[in-house]
């Protein structure tokens, strides 16, 4: 008999996830901005934020409905494979006719389809690790989905900056389908973890408090990403001679990279001490390098800074990803952690809309100390969701 959890590869497990972080770090990184000004002309800005919104919350509807439907899969002895596979599927072609449809309204269309098709995967696929991995190896299968997640996005925006078109598409579906079938064959060959037959779902404190966590500190990622263009612009840290754009992609491209490293430093720790503290060392180790930002303004000190705090973020989002994997229910997991990944969503939405809010609020809107105002509300909501997770209980630590 195959013993359960005993021959998951976090490797194999991961590579789906390794290619849908490389179609979102194409897509949302640049394609969408440069198909926007490709079809709305001057209306490109308008027409981003109204089609990222609409993707957004497509993404989060999708995700209430796929879970709790892959949970009673689960409890009923099926797999979580089919949504992988659908979501898969339908995704590859949505990338193919993002990149193909020559009107605006056809953009948004193939957007929202994109947005639809992944999620039918992302939102099960969330809870792979505790049906396939043994809770004394979640955090190093965290670590290798903290690892994949960065590297997918950085090698997607990499794709993006040197292809384009139809080529691009196509290049990214075959990425994303060759990890599909890479996790859905290995899948085929290890035993799932068993779950309670009957567990009614239920708004508990544990899930508020890891909401509200999490929701903090992607509030504060959201900030710094949004104004990162504006600050480099502000600090010329290339030269003359580099856009801004390129030196921002550059910056992107570090944090990321850095990231990934951040993920495998924390992947073993994460399964021998109490997660909270090694969520806490990455948060602080963010929260500190975004503040230096905000204080400093030499150009040396940006690409060291960026490697810290990517650094320190690959360490959160491992450590993260374990924590709510030994917390949450487990006859509920993709039900809830569709409400977890909420917390991704919502600072995606709110995170320009409160930095304008306090932007304005201390009437330097227009002022060229703006990106680091922006900063320091950054630090500080990273801090805060640091300290929110010490309203979580320990007793669930690796051993």
């Amino acid at each position: 008999m195959r013993a359960i959890g005993s021959k998951a590869s976090p490797a194999r497990l991961s590579a789906l996830w390794f290619g849908i972080q490389l179609v979102w770090g194409a897509i949302l990184g640049i394609a969408l901005q440069a198909r926007c000004a490709e079809l709305a002309g001057a209306a490109s800005i308008g027409a981003y934020g109204a089609i990222s919104f609409g993707g957004a919350l497509a993404a989060a509807v999708v995700q209430l409905v796929v879970g709790p439907w892959s949970d009673r899969a689960r409890r009923r002895g099926g797999t979580r494979a089919p949504f992988y596979a659908v979501g898969s599927a339908c995704g590859a072609l949505a990338v193919v006719a993002f990149f193909l449809v020559a009107n605006i309204v056809w953009l948004a269309a193939a957007f929202v389809a994109l947005q639809i098709a992944l999620n039918i995967a992302i939102g099960p696929y969330q809870a792979i690790l505790p049906d396939a991995v043994e809770d004394e190896r979640l955090g190093v299968a965290s670590g290798a989905m903290a690892a994949m997640q960065s590297g997918g996005n950085a090698c997607g925006a990499i794709l993006a900056s040197v292809l384009g078109g139809p080529l691009l598409g196509a290049t990214l579906a075959v990425f994303l389908l060759g990890g599909a079938g890479l996790t859905l064959a290995h899948l085929r060959g290890i035993a799932l973890r068993p779950v309670p037959p009957r567990e009614p779902f239920a708004f508990s404190r544990t899930l508020v408090d890891l909401f509200l966590s999490r929701a903090l500190l992607f509030l504060g990622f959201y900030t710094l990403l949004g104004y990162l263009y504006f600050y480099v612009r502000e600090l010329e840290p290339f030269g003359t001679q580099v856009p801004p754009t390129t030196a921002s992609g550059i910056c992107i491209l570090l944090f990321t990279l850095a990231g990934a490293l951040g993920a495998f430093l924390a992947a073993r720790p994460a399964d021998r001490f109490d997660e909270r503290v090694v969520v806490t060392l990455g948060g602080l180790v963010v929260a500190l390098s975004v503040a230096a930002l905000a204080l400093l303004h030499v150009s040396l000190a940006l690409p060291p800074v960026i490697l810290v705090a990517g650094i320190g973020w690959g360490v959160f989002v491992c450590a993260d990803w374990a924590y709510a994997c030994r917390l949450l229910p487990r006859a509920t997991l993709a039900t809830t952690m569709a409400l977890w990944n909420l917390a991704i969503v919502l600072p995606q939405m709110l995170a320009p809309l409160l930095t304008t809010l306090a932007l304005a609020r201390v009437h330097a809107l227009a002022s060229p100390s703006a990106p680091s105002i922006a900063f320091a509300l950054s630090a500080l909501e990273i801090l805060i969701g640091t300290a929110w997770i010490w309203r979580l209980p320990g007793r669930v630590v690796g051993k």
